[in-house]
């Protein structure tokens, strides 16, 4: 890997880039709120060679979320649920976005005379 291989990862939301310790000071909870999130599997990250967790930015943000709701009084398998029905919906919003962007499109160039 180059360093140019590196510095394009720094941008990358997915780039498994955050050990378990660093992620749990970010988050500012403990490494066993993570391993709770993984078992119930709201989140899964990858491992290192050496078998170690690692997080990426975009794992960072559900845990993130769930942590809040958790902090609210909400059981945890509760708060896992309703960050991936959040993160679904969120999906769906964005491909009925794009169809309706594509459909516009496709509406206006029909609409268009034609010479």
């Amino acid at each position: 890997m180059t360093a140019d291989d590196s510095f394009g990862r720094l941008d990358d939301d997915d780039y498994p880039a955050y050990t378990m310790g660093r992620a749990a000071e970010l988050l500012g909870t403990t490494q066993g709120f993570l391993r709770a999130i993984g078992e119930a599997r709201l989140i899964t990250p990858l491992r290192s060679a050496g078998g170690h967790r690692r997080y990426s930015r975009y794992q960072l943000r559900i845990a993130a979320r769930a942590r809040e709701l958790v902090d609210q009084g909400t059981p945890i398998e509760a708060a896992c649920r309703i960050v991936i029905l959040e993160d679904q919906l969120e999906e769906a919003r964005r491909i009925n976005d794009e169809y309706r962007r594509a459909s516009q499109s496709a509406d206006s160039a029909a609409s268009r005379p034609t010479h």
